[in-house]
């Protein structure tokens, strides 16, 4: 441990007055005495708790709250501190910051560690939380920890049963039976989003298809305006975006319905209904797939001659990977029900087959299928038999026109564009023609209709799980669906003693919460036992810090219209379809509602990468965590985090080396030494500048200090590099270590220093300039030292409320500029330039250096190329 127990290992620095004959001893840096100092005067300053305030700039800063299932390690808390850097910045800069945190502690992370660790739920998070926060806290992290709140404390999860029962109301919150996706690691079911490789996201374990009653929300009915929403995220990452579309999926095309031939004397006549994108190949659909999970299969395997040997092949389907089934990584397999439909364009009969590569949450889970023109059904047709249909023709010009396609010799399907032949009335037009004519045909026919189609489905939040919100419905048998009244509010999770995530739903087998009286008829009635999927809980949270203590309502829409939206949102791109897609819906669900006034919930987004150690994300389960609270010990939370801000860029992956964190502790002991050695010469110092009555070397150190400046804010904010920015302030302390020793203050600690009165005024102003220059632009990646450093130099008011520095654009430009000079491409010379010279004036300068004649003499200097200040090429033969 680094600290008054190995203070032999720092050097010390000794500053001598010749006037006065006082020898002071520069003290050593012990970060971890200075760290419990400052955040102790933050606590008992409240110094960053915050009201709304008109009269200034508003600054929502936010990251991602924490699951709180475990101890943090330094991959976890990286983002914290990429938002504190960046909450401090913007609070020197006048802005009004909103920078809160909380914890995300319902549902399965924190459950199935609760479980693992035999331990309650509850009682596991609430241990978690008082640790990691703790954790934060050592950090330095400037939260507004007085708005912090849990998911799981009843003042929380009441307005997610609010917004439940508004969402009820407006047949936003719906039930049904669905096939839907079961963890039997989890005991739970997942959303489609949580299922990642055919496995649950959180546990790993295989996802199987099961058929249950559910809950829902209609994400769906808001999926065209999520879509157009993205084209105004323009300081989302592309990556997210992209996935975002993807994952929405919106396709035009038409729903047309087949009729199943049910046979004499069948009652129940019964329609697939299947959407295609291209209706203009319906007369060359030879087959209608159905997905293992389709609703028609069971009943076609009660009707089916061998019922069981039809079920056991059904069975083998469903059980077979659902991603893999989608990307086509298994094989595609699929048999013959016997039954048959009517394509209503033909009207003639075609073969029901069920096949393991049609997904039943995909369109309509069926298609048809349209050998001819679909790789993929061609490959299927081939394998079995099937007919090929030829109904399109290449146009002409193209590869394949050169003669007729044959569905009997084709090697490959055709998906191009061309001229509809062998359909009928529609024989002869274009495929783009043909479809819309078709698509009002099929309207027209009562067979079908033009329509639109997303990938996104429905939300499934029901959870057989204890750890969550309850939802708060009440079933009678009299009655159906009850909601509980408001003034129930919160149907609050019972307690268990005993706690093992066996059987169903636990709720199920609690009576005394289940058995309750019907809120409509007082007749006996039960609660619902399923509770809310986490990411309901995640998907408001921001609007609830802006208010967090209202026991009225969410939120006091007055509160979220002053900071709402979030302006940097950060966290990480495993969230782009789960978080915060869901965020966008909730944000529109209450804009509706009348609470919000804003589209979008996050201006600002920030994935940051992870951080690896040997090549891998650090887990428990390999190995490779590393613990924060051992780092702090050794080498204090401002190298920590100076190290991890500076080792990469905020949005890529690091990796974790321990001689990196102690680099940065030793450029922070630098920084140290420095300031404390010549604080006697730049306290008090005073008075302005003049850059043109200095010296070259107080020039320069003035021209470092404003450039440094520069470059810091601009990296900072809006660039968000703070890797280059961390990079930019090395640069000035090496400069201010030369300026020092060129002028005699010894910043390595010999004994010819001056004495704080006897240094020239001018040396003072200047250095003053440049050290509070620096202590102020390092404060909001290592806010503990320079706050001691800020209150050493004799600043009052501390870091919490001083004013980021300014730059003079004058006095930042560069008097004179280093230009290479490169000979077809290979560097030769370097020019010292006025900075205000011309091209040609650079030109000429090049060619009469005498390193560049000794290259170019007897040679033909073909051209000359003059990048303005920066380079010079000279292309000789």
């Amino acid at each position: 441990m680094i600290g008054a127990s190995s203070a032999a290992h720092l050097e010390r620095f000794v500053h001598v007055s010749t006037r006065h004959s006082v020898v002071s001893i520069v003290p050593d840096y012990t970060p971890q005495s200075i760290e419990q100092k400052w955040q102790r005067r933050w606590t008992e300053q409240r110094a960053f708790e915050v009201r709304e305030d008109p009269d200034r700039p508003k600054y929502y800063c936010l990251v991602m709250f924490a699951y709180p299932s475990g101890h943090a390690h330094v991959g976890h808390v990286r983002n914290y501190m990429i938002g504190d850097v960046i909450a401090r910045m913007k609070r020197m800069r006048g802005f009004n910051v909103l920078h809160p945190f909380g914890w995300d502690a319902f549902g399965l992370p924190a459950e199935n560690a609760a479980i693992k660790n035999k331990s309650h739920p509850e009682t596991w998070t609430r241990e978690n939380i008082a640790h990691m926060k703790g954790q934060l806290q050592r950090l330095g992290i400037s939260y507004s920890w007085e708005r912090e709140f849990a998911t799981c404390d009843p003042s929380y999860y009441k307005w997610n049963q609010w917004l439940f029962l508004q969402m009820f109301e407006r047949d936003i919150a719906y039930r049904r039976r669905s096939t839907v996706n079961w963890c039997p690691g989890c005991s739970t079911v997942l959303a489609n989003e949580q299922v990642v490789d055919g496995g649950c996201w959180r546990c790993g374990s295989t996802v199987e298809p099961s058929d249950l009653e559910q809950w829902f929300l209609r994400i769906t009915q808001y999926a065209d305006d999520l879509l157009e929403g993205i084209d105004g995220l323009d300081e989302w990452p592309d990556k997210v975006l992209t996935m975002q579309r993807n994952w929405i999926g919106r396709s035009e095309g038409a729903l047309v319905r087949f009729a199943v031939d049910v046979g004499t004397g069948q009652a129940d006549p019964v329609d697939i209904e299947v959407f295609t994108t291209r209706i203009d190949t319906i007369f060359g659909a030879t087959v209608v797939l159905l997905a293992p999970e389709h609703p028609l299969v069971d009943r076609f395997a009660d009707e089916a001659p061998d019922g069981d040997a039809f079920r056991r092949q059904v069975q083998q389907f469903r059980a077979q990977d659902r991603t893999d089934r989608r990307t086509g990584a298994v094989e595609k397999e699929g048999f013959d029900t016997g039954r048959t439909a009517v394509n209503p364009f033909t009207g003639r009969p075609v073969p029901i087959w069920i096949a393991n590569f049609v997904l039943v949450d995909y369109g309509t889970g069926a298609v048809m299928a349209v050998p001819a023109h679909d790789q993929r059904d061609f490959e299927f047709a081939r394998k079995y038999g099937l007919p090929v249909q030829v109904v399109i023709q290449p146009a002409e010009g193209d590869d394949l026109a050169t003669a007729p396609l044959d569905g009997a010799t084709m090697e490959a399907a055709y998906a191009g564009p061309g001229t509809l032949v062998n359909s009928g009335e529609f024989t002869g037009r274009s495929t783009d023609d043909a479809a819309t004519f078709m698509a009002g045909a099929a309207e027209t026919l009562d067979v079908g209709q033009p329509t639109v189609q997303f990938r996104l489905k429905d939300w499934g939040v029901s959870r057989q799980r204890y750890w969550g919100t309850p939802i708060p419905i009440i079933h009678c048998e009299v009655c159906g669906l009850q909601p509980v009244p408001y003034d129930d509010l919160p149907v609050e999770l019972p307690h268990v003693a005993e706690f093992t995530g066996r059987g169903d739903s636990p709720l199920a087998q609690i009576p005394e919460f289940v058995n309750v009286a019907c809120p409509s008829c007082a007749g006996p009635a039960r609660r619902e036992t399923d509770t809310m999927d986490t990411f309901f809980d995640s998907s408001w949270y921001f609007y609830r810090y802006c208010d967090p203590t209202n026991d009225s309502q969410a939120f006091d829409p007055e509160r979220v219209r002053y900071w709402a939206p979030v302006d940097f949102y950060i966290g990480g791109v495993e969230h782009a379809i789960l978080h915060l897609i869901y965020s966008r819906f909730f944000c529109r669900v209450f804009k509706d509602l009348g609470q919000v006034d804003h589209d979008e919930p996050f201006t600002r987004l920030l994935t940051q990468g992870m951080v690896l150690r040997d090549g891998n994300v650090m887990s428990k389960s390999k190995g490779n965590v590393v613990d924060p609270d051992k780092m702090i010990d050794q080498f204090g939370a401002d190298a920590l985090r100076l190290y991890e801000m500076f080792v990469a860029p905020p949005e890529k992956e690091l990796e974790w080396n321990d001689s990196g964190l102690e680099g940065s502790y030793r450029f922070l002991t630098r920084v140290w030494r420095l300031v404390t050695t010549i604080g006697p010469v730049v306290t008090g110092a005073s008075g302005d500048l003049d850059s043109t009555t200095l010296d070259d070397a107080h020039r320069a150190l003035r021209r470092k200090t404003h450039d440094s400046i520069r470059r810091v804010s601009a990296d900072l904010d809006p660039r968000v590099h703070l890797n280059t920015a961390v990079s930019a302030l090395m640069e000035l302390v090496n400069d201010l270590y030369a300026f020092c020793e060129q002028q005699g203050l010894a910043p390595h600690g010999t004994t010819d220093a001056y004495a704080a009165d006897q240094a020239p005024a001018h040396t003072a102003r200047v250095l003053a300039e440049a050290v509070d220059a620096l202590v102020l632009m390092l404060s909001p990646f290592t806010p503990h030292l320079c706050e001691e450093l800020w209150e050493r130099l004799g600043r009052t008011g501390g870091l919490t409320t001083a004013a980021w520095p300014t730059f003079d654009p004058d006095v930042a430009r560069a008097d004179e500029l280093v230009v290479p000079v490169q000979i077809n491409g290979k560097l030769r010379a370097r020019l010292t330039v006025g900075a205000d010279i011309s091209d040609d004036d650079l030109r000429a300068a090049a060619l009469a250096n005498a390193s560049v004649q000794s290259y170019t003499d007897g040679k033909t200097i073909a051209r000359v190329v003059v990048v303005r200040r920066k380079l010079v090429n000279i292309v000789v033969t």
